[in-house]
C-alpha cells in the first residue's frame, strides 16, 4: 500500500489561473477512531471528512476503527474549495486496499462528493488538466467537468458520475471511456452597426479601437447612443485565436463561467454596473477570484456612466491598463491574473447630461460639467487613445435610411488590419496588436512621413502631450494606416489620430 504504509493521490490548489499540484496523503494508524484533515484546510476542505464518510457509507464501505489522518502537502500552502473531496476519498480507498495504491498515486483528481456518492461539478477543471498534463498524470473529474478538461489533449481525462464508477473503473468491472472535449461556441451574429442611424464619427472610432485594441471614451447627452454603439463592438472584433481562447477559458474556468465544457471563440464583453466594488472589478474577495478586468481578458470591458464609478475603483485600473496583468495581494500570497482588455467607457457631459443644450442645461452649467468629468483623473484620462463626442441624433434623422457599412464589412477590415499587425509582430513574444508596441519598436513601425512628423511635433508642443500621449498617438496613427492598407504612416493618418485624442486639434493645427 505505498511506501511507509501511506496511500497517496494528487489534486490541485489554485493560485490565480495556475494549478499547483497537491499530494493527498492518507495514513491509517492504531488509536482512538478519528478522521483528521491537516495541511491548512479551509472550512470547505475540513468538512470534506463528513461528505467522504457519508459517501463511503452509501457505498457500504465501512471505515476501520483506526485513526485516519489526511495530510495535504505541502502543508504550508492554504487549501480552499470542495474539490478536495474526491482525491481524499480516493486516497482513503487506496489505504483500505479497495483501489490500487500505485495507480491512484499517479492520478490527479478533483470533485465534490454529495452524500450519496455522486460527483458534483467544481470550478478549475481546465487549469487542473493543464497541471496534470505537465506531470504526465491521469485526471479524474466529475462528469460535468469532463468536456472542459478534455480540451487538454496531452492528458487522459476520465469523468465519472459517481464514486462507485471510480471503483468499478479501477477494478476493471466497468472501465470508463476518456472524456471528449466540449463544443467550440461561436456568436450568433449579435447586433449590427448598420442599425445605428448617424454617429458616423463614433462608428469610425469603434472600428479603429477594434483594429488596434485602443481604449475609447465616448461623451454625449443621455440617449445619444453611447451604450448602443458599445454593444455593437463585439460584432466587429475577430474571433479568438486558439491560444487566446485557451487563455480566456482558463480564467473563466476558475470563475465557473464555462457552460457545458464549451470553449468560446467569441471575445468576452463585460459591462459591470457602476456600483461594483474594487474586488469585483480587479479581483479579490473570498478565494481571490478574478475580477471583471480579468474576465474581459482578450475582449472588451465596457464601463457605462464612468464618472459614477467610485474614485478608488477607477484609479485601480491605471496599472492593469499599462501592464496587462493585475496582482491580487494577500498576506500569504500574491496572485496574478492576466487582463489585457479593450476599455470602452461612456459618460454624460455633466450631472444632468444636457451641458451642450442651453435650453435644457441646469443652472450650474458650465461648472457642473467640469465638476462631473473632473471625477475622472488626468492620469486615467490620458490612457484613452480615442475620445469621441457623441451628439444627439435629431428626431427627423431617425426616418432616414441606415448609413455606413454593416458589421460584417467592418469586421472584415478589422480582421485584415489585425493580420497585418500579427505579421508585423511575429518575432516579438507577447505583442499582438499596435496597442502593445512601445519603445524603439514603436518608433520603428509607426514612424510617420515628413508631413506627419511635423503635424505630430506641432500637436505635442501646442497641447503639451505627455510621453504616454505622444506614443499613443503613434499607435493610433499606425492602426489607421493599417486600416487604409498603407505601409507608411502619412499626414492624414496622423491628423485623424490627433483629432480623436484632442477633439478637433488636428484641424486647428492644419489651419
Amino acid at each position: 500500500m505505498g511506501r511507509g504504509m501511506v496511500a497517496r493521490a494528487l489534486t490541485v490548489a489554485f493560485e490565480g489561473i495556475e494549478a499547483r499540484l497537491i499530494e493527498v496523503q492518507c495514513a491509517l494508524s492504531p488509536g482512538m477512531p478519528s478522521f483528521q484533515i491537516v495541511g491548512l484546510p479551509d472550512k470547505a476542505v475540513s468538512e470534506a471528512r463528513e461528505r467522504v464518510r457519508a459517501a463511503l457509507s452509501a457505498l457500504s464501505v465501512a471505515l476501520p476503527s483506526k485513526r485516519i489522518t489526511i495530510n495535504l502537502s505541502p502543508a504550508d500552502m492554504p487549501k480552499e474549495g470542495s474539490h478536495f473531496d474526491l482525491p481524499i476519498a480516493m486516497a482513503l480507498l487506496a489505504a483500505l486496499e479497495i483501489l490500487p495504491a500505485e495507480e491512484v498515486a499517479q492520478t490527479v483528481a478533483l470533485g465534490e462528493l454529495s452524500l450519496d456518492g455522486a460527483l458534483v461539478a467544481v470550478t478549475g477543471a481546465l487549469p487542473a488538466a493543464m497541471a496534470a498534463a505537465e506531470g504526465e498524470f491521469t485526471l479524474f473529474c466529475p462528469d460535468a467537468c469532463g468536456p472542459e478538461a478534455a480540451w487538454v489533449e496531452a492528458t487522459r481525462v476520465f469523468a465519472p458520475k459517481t464514486l462507485m464508477q471510480v471503483i468499478r473503473h479501477y477494478s476493471g468491472q466497468a472501465p470508463l471511456a476518456p472524456a471528449r472535449p466540449g463544443e467550440v461556441l461561436r456568436a450568433d451574429g449579435g447586433r449590427d452597426l448598420f442599425d445605428v442611424k448617424g454617429q458616423e464619427r463614433a462608428k469610425r472610432a469603434l472600428e479603429i479601437a477594434a483594429a488596434g485594441r485602443h481604449h475609447m471614451l465616448m461623451v454625449g447627452t443621455p440617449g445619444a447612443g453611447k451604450s448602443m454603439l458599445a454593444a455593437r463592438l463585439p460584432g466587429i472584433l475577430p474571433e479568438l485565436g486558439p491560444g487566446e481562447a485557451l487563455e480566456t477559458s482558463m480564467i473563466h474556468s476558475i470563475a465557473g463561467l464555462l457552460e457545458h465544457g464549451g470553449i468560446s471563440r467569441t471575445r468576452p464583453f463585460r459591462e459591470p454596473h457602476h456600483t461594483a466594488s474594487v474586488a469585483a472589478i480587479v479581483g479579490g474577495g473570498k478565494g481571490a477570484k478574478p475580477g471583471e478586468i480579468s474576465l474581459a481578458h482578450n475582449g472588451v470591458l465596457f464601463l457605462d456612466e464612468l464618472p459614477e464609478f467610485p474614485r478608488m475603483v477607477l484609479e485601480t485600473l491605471r496599472q492593469p491598463i499599462e501592464t496587462g496583468e493585475v496582482v491580487v495581494a494577500r498576506a500569504n500570497a500574491h496572485i496574478r491574473y492576466p487582463c489585457r482588455f479593450l476599455l470602452v467607457a461612456a459618460a454624460n457631459p455633466c450631472k444632468c447630461g444636457y451641458l451642450s443644450e442651453p435650453a435644457r442645461a441646469c443652472a450650474r452649467a458650465p461648472a457642473c460639467g467640469e465638476d462631473y468629468l473632473g471625477r475622472i483623473s488626468g492620469p486615467l484620462l490620458d490612457r484613452f487613445d480615442l475620445r469621441v463626442e457623441v451628439p444627439p441624433v435629431a428626431f427627423s434623422d431617425l426616418d432616414l435610411p441606415p448609413s455606413g457599412d454593416p458589421s460584417r464589412v467592418v469586421a472584415a477590415r478589422v480582421a485584415t488590419a489585425r493580420k497585418r499587425q500579427a505579421a508585423r509582430f511575429a518575432g516579438h513574444e507577447g505583442l499582438r496588436v499596435n496597442a502593445d508596441a512601445e519603445g524603439a519598436l514603436l518608433e520603428d513601425v509607426a514612424a510617420p512621413d515628413t508631413q506627419g512628423r511635423a503635424l505630430l511635433t506641432q500637436a505635442a508642443a501646442r497641447f503639451g502631450l505627455s510621453a504616454r500621449g505622444y506614443h499613443r498617438l503613434l499607435r493610433v496613427a499606425r492602426t489607421i494606416a493599417d486600416l487604409d492598407e498603407s505601409a507608411e504612416v502619412r499626414a492624414p493618418h496622423m491628423a485623424e489620430a490627433i483629432s480623436y485624442r484632442l477633439m478637433g486639434a488636428a484641424e486647428s493645427i492644419a489651419g
